[in-house]
């Protein structure tokens, strides 16, 4: 299979493109700038220029190939502005979905599970309801599933807020490093009771491939290795790597201590991946969070 990638040279992208190449796909990757083709050129994929505002060139990148996965998450890199940024999003993924419509091609796009059911387990056939955490975003997830009765096999991959791994230099577990390391204190909120799920990188780029290769239309996929680690649990192996005390904030001091990521510290937010694993034999097989926390690498010089 010929696969379109945008996202190929992300920290989930990179990781996808791997696995498909690992099992004999081919790669065609979206690059905007000459460092990102050269990135892709170096891993043995094809490079197709354009960007998630070039919506003739994501059309022809969809055309040229067997099927699609959207790893782009300029919802949360590229601008100021998160619902400019999930607008820019929306119409990329409809671009792409208008190519493909009535062609039966596999399209995949990625999403994630936090926050849509604060306080009860989701699973994959929770209905899709916006709350304050997803309103942005969740109308992409919906557009690209709703494709399925378009003749687009069309597929999610819900991943967990902590896609955790080597490289993984700008997600929540980093983001939380950083924190730390400023503040003096590694902190929860309240009893730090509630809970986020965790997948390892590796782990969540095989359930794309499955994805790609036989999802059906209009699924949504829930890579979730763990339902729910404390969140106490991670900051406490953060501390312990910095040798920094691990303390609890209130919730009115949360804002203060964790600044952007105040809103998510203390959602509880698990998620099963039970219907995900008996569908496509998905088997996670990396190092659980705070495993992946305790071995050190995210406290050394950072691997891209």
């Amino acid at each position: 299979m010929r696969v379109f990638i945008p996202g190929a040279t992300g920290y989930v992208g990179s990781a996808i493109v791997i696995e498909l190449l690992r099992a004999g796909h081919q790669v065609v990757g979206l690059a905007r700038s000459d460092t990102s083709a050269a990135a892709l050129a170096r891993a043995g994929v094809a490079v197709h220029r354009g960007d998630l505002g070039d919506l003739g060139s994501l059309r022809a990148g969809a055309a040229g190939a067997d099927g699609v996965i959207f790893a782009a998450n300029k919802h949360i890199s590229e601008t100021t502005d998160p619902a400019a940024r999930a607008q820019v999003e929306l119409h990329a993924v409809e671009a792409i979905g208008a190519e493909l419509e009535q062609t039966g091609k596999p399209f995949v796009v990625t999403s994630g599970v936090i926050g849509r059911t604060p306080g009860r387990l989701l699973t994959e056939e929770t209905p899709a309801v916006p709350s304050a955490v997803t309103a942005l975003r969740l109308p992409v997830e919906v557009s690209v599933l709703a494709m399925g009765e378009r003749g687009v096999r069309s597929s999610s991959v819900r991943l967990a807020p902590t896609v955790h791994g080597q490289g993984d230099v700008r997600g929540f577990i980093s983001m939380l490093i950083g924190v730390a390391r400023a503040t003096g204190v590694s902190a929860f909120v309240a009893d730090g009771s509630n809970r986020w799920p965790a997948v390892h990188r590796r782990d969540a780029a095989v359930l794309f491939r499955l994805a790609v290769e036989s999802a059906p239309p209009g699924t949504p996929l829930h890579a979730v290795a763990e339902e729910g680690v404390p969140f106490r649990h991670i900051a406490e192996a953060i501390g312990r790597r910095l040798e920094l005390p691990t303390v609890s904030v209130t919730a009115e001091d949360a804002v203060q201590h964790f600044g952007p990521l105040a809103p998510l510290v203390s959602i509880d937010s698990p998620a099963s991946s039970a219907l995900t694993r008996e569908r496509f034999g998905w088997a996670p097989a990396h190092p659980a969070l705070i495993v992946d926390i305790e071995e050190g690498h995210y406290f050394r010089d950072p691997v891209v």
